[in-house]
């Protein structure tokens, strides 16, 4: 049976299933490795090196997933490769030896790092492509599909309230209600672990954890690949082996090289919110326990759910252009509030519905706008072209503006980080990105493709 005639519902379920575990690993040990990493004692060239192995992996992933793996394997098969070297990688990392300050030796966790992140990103692209060949109507089903990884990034968050609990606490506050005659009974246990949190070395030891759900999550995938619909290699055609170079070649469009622009200062916006949020949750400012940073970031991913029910109309109604801008200005708001109310902890867990929004109306958005508009021929090139911004360039130039520039420039002798002084950054940012959208980003409203001949 080709993908044409499969039933729809038990293929748009086998699809979502797939996004959910694809983004479950990503979302398992991204939110806490921004602190993980100096707490095991990586200088900051070590962080760096060990934090752009993903951009570094995006760029060269659009390379080898787009013009080797379309072309040459079949999609599914492609993934079941990639998540089996690759989380075995991942899951390795959680099993490194430490010292007894839990200082854990560089260049094993670099490489372990390398490894996984090679194989793991081109996936992305490869998921898409998976995807949108076996979707008739992608503006409608898309949304629906991707809201499997929005699933996946919040599972990944909630099981760390246990797994970095502190049991030793909990288990001496259940010895003394046993011994007072009280006993605590099960809602009694419960709240005694959503009450307990790790802190120093235990904090760090826990963090392991993160990199051994991600792996274990790799595996179920890799083996869970092979169900998936076939998706053949791509024949090459006349002049295919230019696509890749033909989708670098539509940034001569203005409608595209706006859009690229755009996305290349959101992606910065947005891997800020990644590598500040965690840590500044957990401050002294805010006061959020340790084990439940996680969980709460994962509420814009629940908002993202939401919101991707209503993508396809929000669309149908507002356009490309106005559902961007809104998507981008969400950040601005999220970040105000982050700058001038962090001792609001109730509104600190609220805004975080924000970060849902932002990613589905902007980034969702671009990639149906890409296979909606783009020429047929380099449609999958084009996706991953977007991806190098997204998961490269932006990510790429995110991480050494704050661990060479923004440290030192935001942090006081007396090592406390200027939060606001961070924040109204990607607030400035979100609304240059934002006006620049209003301006100068002129869509083709209908399905018409973007000439690239100019």
């Amino acid at each position: 049976m080709s993908n044409s005639d499969a039933p729809a519902k038990p293929q748009t379920l086998k699809l979502f299933i797939m996004m959910l575990l694809e983004f479950f690993i990503w979302g398992a040990w991204l939110p806490k490795i921004f602190g993980y990493l100096p707490a095991v004692g990586f200088t900051p060239n070590q962080q760096l090196a060990v934090l752009l192995a993903f951009p570094v992996a995006a760029i060269v992933g659009m390379f080898f997933s787009n013009e080797m793996a379309d072309r040459s394997f079949a999609a599914e098969k492609f993934l079941a490769f990639s998540h089996l070297v690759g989380g075995l990688a991942i899951l390795g990392l959680g099993f490194l030896p430490s010292d007894e300050n839990g200082m854990v030796a560089f260049w094993p966790f670099f490489g372990l790092m390398v490894v996984h992140c090679f194989l793991y990103v081109p996936t992305m692209s490869i998921t898409n492509s998976i995807a949108f060949a076996s979707m008739k109507d992608p503006v409608k089903e898309f949304g629906i599909v991707r809201m499997g990884g929005t699933i996946g990034w919040v599972l990944a968050a909630w099981p760390f309230i246990f797994l970095l609990a502190n049991w030793s606490e909990v288990n001496q506050a259940v010895a003394t209600a046993t011994e007072a005659g009280t006993p605590l009974g099960f809602t009694g246990w419960l709240g005694a672990v959503f009450g307990s949190k790790l802190a120093g070395t235990d904090l760090i030891n826990g963090t392991r954890w993160t990199f051994i759900v991600a792996g274990i999550a790799s595996l179920a995938l890799a083996a869970y690949s092979l169900t998936l619909p076939h998706t053949p290699p791509k024949k090459g055609q006349p002049g295919d082996s230019l696509a890749l170079f033909k989708a670098f070649g539509i940034l001569k469009n203005p409608v595209v090289l706006v859009l690229w622009v755009v996305t290349l200062i959101d992606s910065f916006v947005h891997n800020t919110y990644f590598f500040h949020t965690d840590t500044f949750l957990g401050s002294a400012t805010v006061g959020i326990a340790s084990n439940w940073t996680q969980a709460v970031m994962s509420i814009g991913q629940i908002a993202e759910i939401l919101t991707m029910f209503i993508l396809g109309w929000t669309l149908s109604k507002l356009g490309w252009k106005a559902t961007m801008i809104v998507g981008v200005l969400g950040h601005t708001l999220r970040f105000l509030v982050y700058a001038f109310m962090p001792e609001e902890t109730w509104l600190m867990i609220v805004v975080q519905v924000i970060h849902g929004i932002c990613y589905a109306f902007y980034f969702a958005t671009v990639y149906i706008y890409i296979d909606k508009c783009f020429p047929k021929d380099i449609r999958t090139s084009a996706q991953g072209l977007f991806n190098l911004m997204i998961f490269g360039l932006g990510d790429i130039i995110c991480k050494i503006f704050w661990i060479y520039f923004g440290n030192p420039m935001f942090t006081n002798e007396e090592k406390v980080m200027d939060w606001r002084g961070i924040f109204l950054v990607p607030a400035g940012l979100s609304i240059l990105a934002a006006v620049i959208l209003l301006v100068a980003f002129h869509p083709k409203e209908s399905t018409k493709e973007i000439d690239v001949s100019h």
